[in-house]
């Protein structure tokens, strides 16, 4: 599954709700049938979407799940996901941020280094937080820093053991 959305209030009396965008995508939400609400304890209800609207940064959704304010009140804070499958094609040596998140680092020798926790995303670029034991590092997303990204086995790995050496001398 993928989150592309995230409910953040009702909006008016019929039972739809305000969504913040959490997918760079451009019109994500104008073709979507179906979706999973994901809620806070974990709940997952899958619902067919039934109106969007675009207003400012983000989309009015009306979903079949609820009709009323107050059981779309019940959603408030709930992701929105679809099927992986769904998702755009992406180009080769291009990942979703959720499959990062997880992997374990290793250097060129094949030595855990750390494990991503979190990605950044800064205007030039993003970087990946990478942690082991009370530790942080961030690592530039860049194929000069990555030799492989190994998904299927959880694993990413470092193209210069000089560069992580260097940011373990500091």
């Amino acid at each position: 599954m993928v989150t592309i959305g995230k409910i953040l209030k009702p909006f008016g009396v019929r039972g739809q709700v305000r969504v913040l965008s959490l997918s760079d995508v451009p019109n994500r939400f104008e073709a979507l049938r179906t979706v999973t609400l994901v809620r806070s304890n974990g709940e997952r209800v899958e619902t067919t979407v039934q109106s969007v609207r675009a207003i400012g940064e983000g989309y009015i959704l009306g979903f079949s799940a609820f009709s009323t304010p107050e059981s779309a009140s019940d959603f408030r804070g709930a992701l929105i996901q679809i099927q992986q499958e769904l998702g755009l094609p992406r180009a080769p040596d291009t990942f979703y941020q959720f499959e990062l998140v997880g992997l374990q680092v290793e250097d060129q020798k094949g030595q855990t280094v750390g494990t991503v926790t979190d990605i950044l995303d800064y205007p030039s670029q993003q970087v990946l937080v990478i942690s082991h034991e009370d530790q942080e590092w961030l690592l530039p997303a860049r194929k000069e820093m990555i030799a492989s990204i190994d998904v299927k086995h959880g694993r990413l790995h470092l193209a210069s053991p000089n560069l992580w050496d260097l940011s373990h001398a500091l």
